[in-house]
């Protein structure tokens, strides 16, 4: 399915957008995950990627980082180059990726946020700390500094990778299912957290799955199914028409009823 049509027209400009890529496409073995993707994310804003299971969300924001290979395409970050930009990235990656029964400390996972300023043999100074602490603080976690990262339950977890993205300080920060497998407080508490930092004039790009909370959280939003479906402001872009056409048709009236405009 073409679904150019549905693309609004007023798109933010590529040489100021936090994220933009252009004619992204990413390939596991035959199979497209990604197919001449372009998208523009705002600045200052929460933006929303959202699309069906498999609709290559997560490789998009893997193939952005040059974390998974792209067969063609660009990425430019505040219009520059991925490898001049990449130390204004933060990355918070899905929970089910990461190998919890690593033994490390609450403060020396925030900690490893700063290894770019740091360097593999830098000394970890009390400023730093004072930093790391402030980080945990932000998400409602600085009790746990020493406790081992795998003691914690899933949302004290995916909070303590938030303060190791807050600690960088950084003007993009990328999210993949930030909210997969948290408890409500913890999707509050993130959400809020993540709103300060568009109040601080920074970006931040996530993964979403729940479309019912997609209105109330989120400024601008990608619908992705291995193409690009629609992208724009929520209030224009997230409309019933462009949901049904990312999810092909299978969510059932009563859904968009509840979460998107005819």
């Amino acid at each position: 399915m073409d679904a150019r049509p549905l693309l609004p027209s007023n798109e933010p400009d590529v040489a100021s957008s936090p994220l933009a890529v252009r004619g992204l496409t990413v390939s596991y073995g035959e199979k497209p995950a990604l197919f001449s993707v372009d998208a523009t994310f705002p600045p200052a804003a929460m933006s929303a990627i959202v699309g069906p299971n498999g609709a290559g969300k997560s490789t998009l924001l893997k193939a952005a980082l040059g974390i998974v290979p792209r067969l063609s395409g660009t990425v430019t970050v505040f219009g520059e180059p991925l490898a001049r930009a990449r130390s204004r990235i933060a990355y918070v990656p899905q929970r089910a990726s990461v190998d919890w029964d690593f033994p490390a400390r609450v403060m020396d996972v925030v900690l490893m946020g700063l290894y770019g300023e740091l360097g593999f043999l830098g000394r970890v100074k009390a400023q730093h700390r004072a930093r790391a602490t402030d980080a945990l603080d932000r998400v409602g976690m600085a009790d746990f500094a020493d406790r081992q990262i795998g003691q914690l339950s899933g949302g004290q977890q995916q909070r303590v990778f938030l303060a190791r993205a807050l600690v960088q300080d950084a003007a993009l920060t990328l999210l993949d299912e930030p909210f997969a497998g948290v408890d409500a407080a913890t999707e509050r508490a993130i959400v809020a957290v993540l709103k300060t930092l568009k109040a601080d004039e920074k970006a931040v790009v996530a993964v979403h799955h729940d479309l019912s909370t997609v209105p109330d959280t989120f400024d601008h939003v990608l619908l992705v199914n291995v193409r690009r479906m629609a992208e724009g402001p929520v209030a224009t872009a997230f409309t019933a028409e462009a949901l049904q056409a990312t999810y092909g048709g299978r969510l059932a009236v009563a859904q968009l009823d509840r979460v998107a405009p005819r």
